[in-house]
């Protein structure tokens, strides 16, 4: 009898054993490096990047040689027309806060896009030379550069030079997203350019840019003179004028990048690390993570219907906020520590029902005291611990599909990310208020979120996305997958994501996010469901309890992670 019991013992162990096997899920990982991580959407980028790294350059010195290398490899996001933002942070815990987000002309005016009855003009601001503005990737990667960089000027920009001039291929995604603007590309551009010179786009292809590798050599040559004086400088000009542009030489002059304080939070013993003003990224992240700091979604689990609601009402109310509080501190009185005040906060959810969704059209900006989504992301730990996290945009694909003639560059449509008029949402369907609206030399406010997270003083994670209204929630939700449910940096990065932004009043997810019970007990409690294309596109760095670095490089794109 006693061997039949141990038998059975034996055969039951092994059955719960199978079982627990096949229903576990486990989780991906990402690759692992020892000493340095470059994540970028490009494997050219990535390459370039990693090869910077190796010849003795930091981590700014490496993003620099990215943020061109993108502008060759990836010209529907990557840019020397468009603008961003950088936060760093040394190894000695030093941390800066880089603004080169685009200005609005001189010639600019609030008015600018509404019709003789005070209505929006469709697609004013959004495509052709009017909705450009004043680009800042140059002059902020001259001042990355200069402060920061320990390589030469000209070893972090000869890379890209060479990539220009030698031709690229570009792969399945870039051919879609060549052949999806091909008819823009004709309609908005006044000279032929690399990008009208075919109409048909397919794997494969190759793409020769001798106009940008020119451009690039200039700049190599002249730092910010030889894009915002000389040649350059003309040519930007007299496509505004073929066009129908406003950027002036003037403008383009008095282009200067600004360094900026970055925005620091805590959750629950993590350090956050991420950037103000003129984005609204790091402000609207800390609100976030201080809403949600007491609700215990470790314990909820997962995106549970619990986790999926209470994240939703946070960021129902966080973007209201957006709406109404935020623009250009140069222009506008942001109320910055007010909108990060736990008291203030904890009102703003006092009225939070784990039960039912609230109504968005009830929900208002609190009252403190006194951003195609084609934007892209780069994260980047260099061998002495130097992290940098870096967001850089044009706006929508291929910005406003105009290219300087004779200098092969895509110019922004970042216009549109001003308020046109208060109340009238923009392409990403957002709302804005004076705080955001057009004025001469201002910068229109941003979602774009960069980010730095620290553990015990210690480098713990670099993240960021593109995804235009989108970016902030993707960042935050990444965020708790790996500080509230342990997922290591890929599986995060690769999981399913979800998103609302008060207005519209819907939760808009991706394909497969949620079973249909959860769907349909999230409808039950009151919220509309949107299926929507990918949220998103995360590259991140995770520092693993072992010093060693994890890549996640995010699989709704081309993006690749390396490093040694």
């Amino acid at each position: 009898m006693l061997m039949i019991r141990n038998s059975l013992y034996c055969v039951l162990s092994v059955l719960l054993l199978l079982y627990a096997c096949r229903t576990e899920k486990k989780l991906e990982v990402g690759l692992i490096t020892e000493k340095a991580m470059v994540v970028t959407a490009h494997p050219e980028a990535t390459r370039i990047g990693v090869e910077i790294l190796k010849k003795g350059g930091n981590a700014v010195d490496a993003a620099v040689a990215v943020q061109f290398a993108l502008a060759v490899a990836y010209p529907r996001a990557g840019n020397i027309g468009g603008g961003g933002f950088m936060v760093a942070r040394m190894n000695d815990g030093r941390k800066y806060a880089l603004d080169f987000r685009e200005m609005a002309p001189s010639a600019a005016h609030r008015d600018m896009y509404l019709d003789s009855l005070g209505e929006v003009i469709e697609d004013l601001s959004w495509m052709g030379h009017l909705a450009c503005g004043v680009p800042g990737s140059v002059a902020g990667m001259v001042a990355a550069h200069d402060s920061l960089g320990k390589l030469s000027w000209k070893e972090v920009i000869q890379p890209s030079i060479d990539l220009a001039r030698s031709g690229l291929h570009i792969t399945e995604k870039e051919a879609r997203a060549y052949q999806l603007k091909a008819s823009k590309m004709v309609k908005y551009n006044t000279r032929p350019n690399a990008f009208t010179a075919d109409t048909v786009w397919t794997l494969g292809d190759t793409v020769f840019q001798p106009d940008l590798a020119r451009t690039l050599t200039a700049v190599r040559d002249q730092k910010e003179a030889g894009f915002y004086e000389g040649w350059v400088a003309d040519s930007i000009v007299a496509e505004m004028e073929r066009g129908g542009g406003i950027i002036s030489l003037e403008d383009l002059k008095n282009y200067k990048a600004v360094w900026r304080t970055a925005v620091e939070t805590d959750y629950k013993g993590y350090g956050l690390i991420s950037m103000p003003p003129p984005s609204s990224g790091g402000i609207a992240l800390a609100q976030l993570l201080e809403s949600v700091e007491n609700l215990d979604l470790r314990k909820k689990g997962f995106q549970s219907v619990e986790e999926v609601h209470a994240i939703v009402e946070a960021e129902r109310r966080v973007y209201a906020d957006r709406s109404i509080h935020l623009g250009d501190p140069d222009y506008y009185n942001v109320p910055q520590e007010g909108l990060m005040e736990t008291a203030y906060l904890t009102e703003r959810m006092a009225d939070f029902d784990p039960n039912k969704a609230s109504i968005s059209d009830s929900i208002e900006a609190g009252e403190p005291m006194a951003e195609s989504e084609q934007t892209t992301h780069f994260s980047i730990v260099d061998e002495d611990g130097n992290a940098v996290s870096l967001t850089t945009t044009i706006n929508g694909s291929f910005g406003s599909c105009v290219v300087v003639g004779g200098a092969g560059f895509f110019l922004n449509n970042e216009m549109d990310d001003f308020s046109s008029k208060p109340g009238v949402p923009n392409y990403f369907g957002l709302l804005g208020s004076e705080g955001n609206s057009i004025q001469p030399g201002k910068r229109m406010l941003s979602s774009m979120t960069p980010t730095i997270v620290t553990r015990n003083d210690s480098l713990y994670m670099v993240v960021g996305t593109p995804g235009g209204s989108t970016i902030i929630t993707s960042v935050f939700q990444n965020i708790i997958n790996v500080l509230e449910h342990d997922f290591p940096m890929q599986a995060s990065v690769s999981a399913k994501r979800f998103h609302h932004q008060w207005k519209p009043d819907v939760i808009f997810y991706e394909e497969n996010t949620f079973s249909q019970k959860t769907m349909d007990q999230l409808k039950s409690m009151g919220h509309e469901m949107r299926q929507r294309g990918y949220i998103g596109r995360v590259d991140a760095i995770l520092v693993r309890p072992d010093g060693s670095l994890e890549g996640g490089a995010d699989p709704r794109g081309d993006d690749t992670a390396d490093g040694y």
